[in-house]
């Protein structure tokens, strides 16, 4: 309908009504399976990084800090840290399994960085504050650089195709697990520095890391579970939990120093059978 304005004489025609868009708005807005493990990620995450502050920064920095209490404390942050990764394997099983909404990519990053980013660099910041021997100011700038890795990596994960069963860079799960053994080794400080920063680098590298799909999954989720085992032994003192712990703290390291060597030589192999056919071509 037109409408002459008394004022300017000028016809209005009314504007079109926007089109209704409220049913979509349930459709990409509705949480799937797969998306409320992953929001169970994020709040491990959380969960983690509020221990390590109530469990093992405050006592320490009030003077109540008789051991058990921070290690109890310790141990349970670095278990939520585990569960969190439980929850990573299994949303993306059950999103290829069943279906994961619109917003489950976004979600999936987002919880990553709280527990894979967050929870091991205020954790790597809470340990230059309590250790023995470290230094506040650098223990930060590592866990900067930690952080730093982590969101990049999940930035690179979301922009840049990669080959299918294949992760570029050290997952953030396996490397916050990493950087949290070096940790709970206790190795003196520059050690322990240069192996935090030598896993955030891995991070960003191009070193290739199979999927866990299948049985690499299965093998996954069985070390998660010992590795639980593991910390429940350490924070109630059991006979031989310290030792059991360094083990498997010390057995995680070897496995995130392995996996680039066997990549790189991989690579190196690939490298030389192609140099060869190329010669082998030419020569023919």
């Amino acid at each position: 309908m037109t409408v002459i304005d008394p004022d300017t004489q000028a016809a209005w025609v009314p504007e079109a009504e926007p089109e209704d868009d409220v049913d979509d708005m349930p459709l990409s807005t509705r949480l799937s399976i797969a998306d409320t493990l992953t929001l169970g990620n994020a709040i491990c995450g959380f969960m983690a990084v509020y221990f390590t502050t109530t469990g093992v920064l405050m006592p320490h920095l009030t003077g109540n800090d008789d051991g058990g209490m921070a290690r109890n404390s310790a141990a349970t942050a670095v278990m939520l840290m585990l569960l969190a990764s439980v929850f990573d394997l299994f949303d993306g099983l059950v999103a290829r399994k069943l279906r994961s909404s619109a917003m489950g990519a976004e979600l999936d990053n987002l919880s990553d960085l709280i527990s894979f980013g967050l929870a091991p660099a205020y954790f790597v910041v809470v340990w230059g504050v309590v250790a023995e021997g470290a230094h506040q100011k650098v223990s930060a700038m590592a866990a900067v650089v930690l952080l730093l890795s982590v969101v990049l990596r999940l930035a690179r994960f979301s922009c840049v195709p990669m080959r299918d069963g294949i992760f570029q860079g050290m997952p953030s799960p396996f490397g916050a697990l990493t950087v949290v053994s070096v940790v709970l080794l206790e190795l003196p400080f520059i050690p322990t520095l240069l192996a935090i920063v030598g896993v955030a680098w891995l991070m960003v590298s191009r070193v290739e890391y199979p999927k866990p799909r299948g049985r690499l999954a299965v093998a996954m989720l069985s070390w998660i579970v010992l590795s639980m085992g593991l910390l429940c032994a350490w924070a109630f003192d059991a006979p031989g939990g310290e030792l059991l712990l360094q083990t498997g703290c010390a057995l995680q390291l070897v496995l995130g120093a392995v996996i680039p060597l066997f990549a790189t030589a991989r690579r190196v192999n690939t490298f030389r059978d192609n140099r060869r056919e190329a010669r082998a071509a030419a020569q023919s």
